[in-house]
Order: C-alpha cells, then sequence, then structure tokens
C-alpha cells in the first residue's frame, strides 16, 4: 500500500468515517506537512473537530508530525525514513512502480484517433491519437481491463464524392494523395455545379444499398488508407486494440432506428426521424429524409454495441471540442434508448487545436491541412542536432517524444501554439530535458558500474542491504525524497480527471529537482560510503520513475543523449 493509502486510512480511523471521505491534498509550503485534509471543516467540527482527529492519530514510522492549522485543516508530515523506505520500493518493483489494481474487475472503452478515410493523417488527428493513447496506458495501468477503439471515419456522404469522382476519372491508381487530389477537385467543380452534390448523396446511396461497384471502390479506399495510417502508427508508437470503423455498424444501424421508432424516442419531422434532446434546441438527426443514415445514427450503434460486446463502465470519447453538442445529443439520446444505465459514463474530453504562431489554426500556407508525416520526419530531423550521441534510433525516440510531451503538456481541452523551440528546449520543459534527465541517471550507472566491476548492477548494489534508516539527507535530496513518492497517485489522478498534463507535470518537477541536486553534489565521488550508496539509490529510483512516467505517455526513454 503507498504511503497515500495508509495516511487516509489513518486519518479515516481518527475522524471515525469511510476512507473514501477523506480528501487528501499536497500543502504548497514544506511547514505545512506532506498531507493536508480538511475532512473536520466537512463534518462541520471545526477547528475543535479537527484537534480530536489529530489526537487520534499516533505518530510512528511513518507519520512525523500531526498538527492543526487554520480553521480546523490536520496537516500531516511524514517520516525521513519512510520517504527513503519509498526508494527500495521502486527499484524492486521497477516498470511496475505506480501500477495498481483499483481498477480491477471494471472495464473502460477509449476511443481514439479516428482519422478518415481517403485522406492523409492530418496533424489534426494528432491530438486525440497522443492523448487517447496516454489516457489507455494511464487506465491500463490501474488494472482496468482497458479497450482501446480507432472508430475511424470511413462511411458518410463524403464518400459519395469521391466515388463519384473516380468513377468519373477512373484513375489508374490509387494512392493516398490520389484519393486527396480527387476529393478536393470535387469541391472545386461543385463550386459551379450545385448538382454535384445530389450526385454525391446517391453514390453513397448506392453504397449503403450495397450496390456492388460502390461497395469495390469504397473497399480499395479503405485497403490504400489503412495501409497508410498502420505506416503512421508504426512511426508514433502507437497500438489501438480494435479498428472498428463507421461501417462496421451499417448493419447495425436499422435496428437503432428501428428501436428509436418503437420507444416512441423518434419522431418525423420535415420527412427526416429525428429525436428531441432535452436541454437542446436543435433536435438529432437519426434518419434524414432521403432516408441515408447520418453521424449519429451510426454513433448510436456503436454505444450499442460496445455496451453488448463489453459492458464497460465508461466509455471516453478522445475527440475535438468542435464536436460537442453532437456527443450532448449523442450521450443523451443513448440514454433515452436505455442503451446506457446511469452507472455508465459517457464522456467527450474535447480536445483543444493547433495554432500556428498567428493564432490561427495550424496549416501550410496553402490552407491545406498539414501532413502528419512531414511534422513527425522534421522533428526526428531536429532531434539528431541535439548532440553527437544522437544516432538514427535515438533521433527517432527523441524527436516523436519532443511532439508527444509538447502536446501531453497542454491541458486536453486548451488550444495549442506549435512551437519547434520550446519542444526541443533541454533545459525547459520539454520532452527531450526528461529524456535526458533519464540518459544521465544512466551515465551514473554506467560509470559507476565502470568502476566497480565486482557488483554486477548498480540495482545489487543499492539492494544489497538496509537503506539507511539512519542517513540524514540534505535539502537537495530531502526535495526528491518528498516528490518521487507521489507518483502512484499522480498516475491515479491523471486517469482520473482524463489530464496527462497532470502526470507531465509531475515528472518535469522530479527531473528539475534531481538536476538540482546533481547540480551541486557529487554522486560517485561522495564523501563517505553510506553518502555514495545512498544518492545511487536515488538517482536509480529518480531514473526508474522517469522511465516509467514517460512510458505511460507513450514516450520512450533513450539510455544515452
Amino acid at each position: 500500500m503507498d504511503i497515500r493509502n495508509q495516511i487516509i486510512n489513518r486519518i479515516a480511523g481518527a475522524a471515525g468515517v469511510v476512507a473514501s471521505k477523506i480528501a487528501l491534498e499536497h500543502p504548497e509550503l514544506l511547514q505545512h506537512g506532506d498531507y493536508s485534509t480538511n475532512i473536520a471543516l466537512i463534518l462541520k467540527g471545526g477547528r475543535v473537530k479537527a484537534e480530536e482527529i489529530a489526537a487520534a492519530i499516533n505518530t510512528d514510522d511513518l507519520i512525523e508530525q500531526v498538527i492543526v492549522a487554520g480553521p480546523g485543516f490536520v496537516n500531516i508530515s511524514i517520516q525521513t525514513t519512510a520517504l527513503i523506505s519509498v526508494l527500495s520500493q521502486v527499484l524492486k518493483e521497477g516498470e511496475n512502480y505506480g501500477k495498481s489494481k483499483i481498477g480491477e474487475g471494471k472495464k473502460i472503452v477509449i476511443d481514439y484517433s479516428a482519422p478518415n478515410i481517403a485522406k492523409p493523417f492530418g496533424i489534426g488527428h494528432l491530438r486525440s491519437t497522443i492523448i487517447g493513447q496516454a489516457l489507455y496506458n494511464l487506465y491500463h495501468s490501474l488494472g482496468y481491463e482497458t479497450i482501446g477503439d480507432n472508430h475511424l471515419g470511413d462511411w458518410g456522404t463524403q464518400f459519395g464524392k469521391l466515388l463519384y469522382m473516380i468513377d468519373v476519372e477512373k484513375p489508374e491508381n490509387l494512392d493516398i494523395e490520389k484519393l486527396e487530389e480527387l476529393y478536393v477537385k470535387f469541391h472545386k467543380m461543385a463550386v459551379n455545379d450545385i448538382s454535384l452534390e445530389d450526385k454525391a448523396r446517391s453514390w453513397f446511396k448506392k453504397l449503403e444499398d450495397g450496390d456492388e461497384v460502390a461497395r469495390s471502390l469504397w473497399r480499395k479506399c479503405w485497403d490504400v488508407s489503412m495501409a497508410e495510417f498502420n505506416r503512421i502508427y508504426e512511426i508514433l508508437g502507437v497500438r489501438i486494440d480494435e479498428t472498428l470503423g463507421e461501417s462496421f455498424y451499417e448493419d447495425k444501424m436499422a435496428e437503432v432506428v428501428s428501436e428509436a421508432k418503437q420507444k416512441g424516442v423518434a419522431k418525423i419531422s420535415e420527412g427526416a426521424w429525428v429525436i428531441d434532446i432535452p436541454g437542446t434546441e436543435t433536435p438529432l438527426m437519426l434518419i434524414k429524409s432521403d432516408g441515408a443514415s447520418t453521424y449519429a445514427t451510426r454513433d448510436l450503434a456503436t454505444i450499442k454495441y460496445r455496451m453488448d460486446r463489453w459492458k464497460p463502465e465508461k466509455i471516453v470519447y478522445e475527440v475535438g471540442g468542435e464536436q460537442s453538442l453532437h456527443f450532448v445529443q449523442v450521450f443523451s439520446a443513448a440514454r433515452l434508448m436505455e442503451y446506457v444505465t446511469d452507472g455508465v459514463e459517457l464522456i467527450h474530453t474535447k480536445h483543444g487545436l493547433y495554432l500556428d504562431s498567428d493564432g490561427k489554426k495550424f496549416s501550410t500556407r496553402k490552407g491545406k491541412t498539414v501532413k502528419l508525416e512531414g511534422v513527425l520526419l522534421e522533428a526526428v530531423e531536429r532531434a539528431k542536432k541535439l548532440g553527437s550521441e544522437v544516432g538514427d534510433e535515438t533521433a527517432k525516440k527523441v524527436g516523436i517524444g519532443a511532439i508527444k510531451y509538447f502536446d501531453l503538456k497542454h491541458g486536453v481541452s486548451s488550444d495549442i501554439v506549435f512551437d519547434w523551440e520550446k519542444m526541443f528546449e533541454l533545459a525547459g520543459n520539454s520532452g527531450p530535458y526528461l529524456q535526458y534527465t533519464y540518459a544521465r541517471t544512466k551515465s551514473i550507472a554506467r560509470k559507476f558500474q565502470e568502476t566497480n566491476s565486482k557488483i554486477s548492477s548498480l540495482r545489487e548494489q543499492t539492494n544489497s542491504s538496509d537503506q539507511t534508516s539512519e542517513y540524514k539527507p540534505n535539502d537537495e535530496e530531502l526535495a526528491i525524497l518528498r516528490w518521487i513518492y507521489r507518483f502512484p497517485e499522480v498516475i491515479e489522478e491523471s486517469a482520473k480527471r482524463l489530464a496527462p498534463n497532470l502526470m507531465c507535470n509531475f515528472l518535469f518537477e522530479l527531473a528539475a529537482r534531481f538536476n538540482t541536486f546533481y547540480n551541486k553534489h557529487s554522486i560517485l565521488s561522495a564523501a563517505s560510503d553510506e553518502e555514495k550508496k545512498f544518492r545511487l539509490t536515488l538517482t536509480a529510483a529518480v531514473g526508474q520513475v522517469l522511465a516509467n512516467g514517460l512510458n505511460l505517455l507513450g514516450i520512450e526513454a533513450p539510455e544515452k543523449m
């Protein structure tokens, strides 16, 4: 059990409440302790109740001091020996440090990435892919059965436009560039020929009706696109469990429409079938007046399928904020249709946009979508310029890591000004800075190994005997100790709040504290064996936590930079 949960249980026992009622915070000022709770105020007992609770919490090998502050806050300080013992726990558990089983027996579906078939993988889908993968990793580390679902945009009227163009132009070879070219050309032609929109709708209706020619052309588009997407996912190091695009639900939509009518949820409006959504003026369009389905029809079929197949407690849609109204409508309709119960959470994360330096949506000068591959390749090239030891493999880890971290360190809902310089700052809050700090810890381990050939590993040295209960850490060492033990709770909080940026904040602060210590104190030339052993242990633990945290963010940690 980590320190936080031990403290929660002790406070709960002293206050006579269940542990779930205890909320803990970390005071900003060290003199206020390591944890603070306002449970006495919640119980409406004020300072008197806080004094009673504090008196009932004994000091021991875990708790150093309990004091009451202000109108009734109970502040608790952790024993230094308890903080030091965490280092051994980190090294013993290794890559498993921070993981827990709080989600055991629960399921969560995370809908992320979802690029559109027949279009290059644009930077607009990068945020969903990166954030979604981080959320997947966080929940998986907490013991949840986690299902990642890549809900491809592979159905709808836009494919009618594409199929029309393919039929008219009959290109000899279809690749992703050609598909984009045809789609753009359609819209240019449609400016002067409004009949093209009807022709596109007609082709999509053929596709929905199972027309062999339409299906064959659509399948070619799908195969070309998936080959392109998988190549990009390989570069990003992303693997998603399921790829169930909108087309997968083609034979499942009729049942949704039928149920909506039978339950009296849907009604006819101007020849279309719609669902009135409480609290919104705009009804949800279930079936268009020409009989074609909509995004909403497919999303309702998707929710029904996910609930029937996986029965999750939570479904998270990592999709841009511009889709907010759509998800409000779909979630409400799903509850009206009784596809989900009150106990199931449907969540839209509403990520922001990438912006150029002028504050406009990130795009090329010609206004076309920025192709993701070009951005990724430029990131790798920039990484190669960071140092002489950055070879091709390391450059890929650092370049891709820089882009991922730059995205994730921002709040999910924030718009992001795309800034190459900040992305690669080796002395700032960046992915390369964290990777460099991790590489520094590994460099120290290698140097120690070179001068201590009889010891098979640094881990053997640091685990060879009791660490230290008697060691008195200096201020810089203590600053690291008072931070590193929080890692398990940061994982939990990042998942709970769907906020990978909280993990980024934690890792940056840990790296900054370690580098402050490193720049002020010698490790391999420490004054005593006890001091050296402690500092080596501290260094190894910092490296392990940095690696674990970066891994949760989907970022690789190179041992040399």
